[in-house]
């Protein structure tokens, strides 16, 4: 049963409560990320991030990790774009002690300054493995450059040069300025009490701000790009994308069946073209990735050097396939069959439905049933497809990025497949 509750504080509360598991997930997610970042402090949300861990007057950074160690939980975080998440898993009946440690880092962080010298120093060394991953690094080139010029074109690692510029003073203003009680949702998930829960929240956060004013979203027109990065591997990184739906998008349910025809299993088309019967890549998938302010689709695969254009015509084949014709009653109610599987296998963990539930309720301000979801796939026709396929299928409108060995004339393969 999932509910959720405004508190007297201003802070958001959605609750699931799963009676059968012996387990409880609990994430703190704060609605700022790269998109509401300064150019020159970009990556100050992921900074701040690490920051949090590194000591309160009561913890150093050594206390926090045994005090979470000898509940026997585990903690962690993430930065996004549009949201950081903060959260611990624990056993039911030390949850709460979990979410003294968890609450005390992000009421009371020292931000020594002696710890953000020595963290810019771990942050370039994840700036720099990030580039060392051809995967990461292209995927992250394609996406923010989709948005450039928009919030979401913001690199959420940002740079060594960036980080460089944060000191005790502007990341303690960032925190006041966007750490408020109105971008604040719990999202928790497990066998709780629901009342306990809102009590003990209740008398948190109350030394941060009350609101903030919503981030402004400019769309300058967009533009397709071609850009080659050359890396010391031995393999080409493909990616094309063009921009999709945003994660409130009525149309979600049809855009996730449609992408796992194309992209997202082992029966899926380009996995079948591209990979068994062309023989061009090992990997090779789809995806739909969604934010509040916009969302894009994107494919993905690894090749040899040299098949890197083949590569692109096969997977231009395929959308033009896809343009041309509906997709079959086989396709749709194995695609069907399996979004519906990975759903249901989700709401078997604490953790997917922590996440899932918290990022929704933080960005469109609502969670899904489980009823909800299960019709929204099956409710899916071959005519919904072709409603939204010419969205992805217009080869023209595509951006492209390949990270490999040698410098590869991308645009020119753009131009060139037929």
């Amino acid at each position: 049963m999932i509910s959720a509750r405004r508190l007297s504080n201003g802070i958001g509360i959605v609750m699931e409560e799963m009676p059968h598991v012996n387990s409880v997930s609990c994430g703190i997610w704060v609605r700022t990320g790269s998109c509401d970042e300064e150019p020159r402090t970009g990556g100050i949300s992921h900074f701040v991030e690490h920051m949090m861990f590194k000591g309160t007057p009561d913890r150093d950074a050594y206390r926090i990790s045994c005090d979470i160690d000898r509940l026997g939980a585990s903690m962690n975080a993430f930065t996004g774009k549009e949201a950081t998440c903060f959260y611990i898993k624990a056993m039911s009946e030390n949850y709460l002690k979990a979410c003294d440690v968890i609450c005390d880092m992000l009421e009371h962080a020292l931000f020594d300054t002696l710890e953000m010298d020595r963290e810019r120093h771990v942050i370039e060394e994840e700036i720099k493995m990030s580039k060392d991953d051809p995967e990461d690094f292209g995927h992250d080139a394609l996406g923010d450059g989709l948005f450039k010029g928009t919030p979401l074109g913001n690199s959420v690692i940002g740079t060594a040069a960036n980080i460089k510029r944060v000191n005790h003073k502007v990341m303690s203003d960032y925190v006041l300025r966007q750490y408020t009680r109105d971008s604040i949702i719990v999202s928790i998930a497990g066998r709780f009490d629901p009342d306990e829960v809102c009590s003990y929240f209740e008398d948190h956060f109350m030394d941060r701000g009350a609101s903030k004013p919503l981030r402004t979203v400019s769309k300058p027109e967009y533009l397709p790009f071609t850009k080659s990065f050359t890396r010391d591997i031995n393999q080409a990184h493909l990616f094309l994308g063009t921009k999709s739906i945003a994660i409130d998008d009525e149309r979600t349910y049809a855009y996730q069946i449609m992408n796992n025809i194309m992209g997202g299993s082992m029966s899926s088309r380009l996995f079948q073209n591209i990979r068994e019967k062309k023989g061009l890549a090992y990997t090779v998938f789809s995806d739909v990735i969604s934010y509040r302010d916009g969302g894009y689709f994107e494919v993905y695969a690894g090749v040899s050097m040299g098949n890197v254009k083949k590569a692109v015509q096969g997977i231009k084949d395929e959308l033009d396939r896809l343009a041309d014709t509906s997709v079959t009653d086989e396709e749709l109610e194995s695609s069907r069959a399996q979004m519906k599987s990975v759903y249901a296998y989700s709401q078997e963990s604490t953790s997917a439905r922590m996440i899932a539930n918290g990022k929704n309720y933080l960005l469109i301000n609502r969670f899904f049933k489980p009823e909800e979801v299960l019709d929204g796939f099956n409710s899916v026709t071959s005519s919904d497809i072709d409603d939204i396929k010419g969205s992805i299928c217009d080869f023209s409108k595509y951006a492209a990025v390949v990270v490999s060995g040698r410098r590869t004339p991308v645009k020119d393969i753009m131009n060139s497949v037929i």
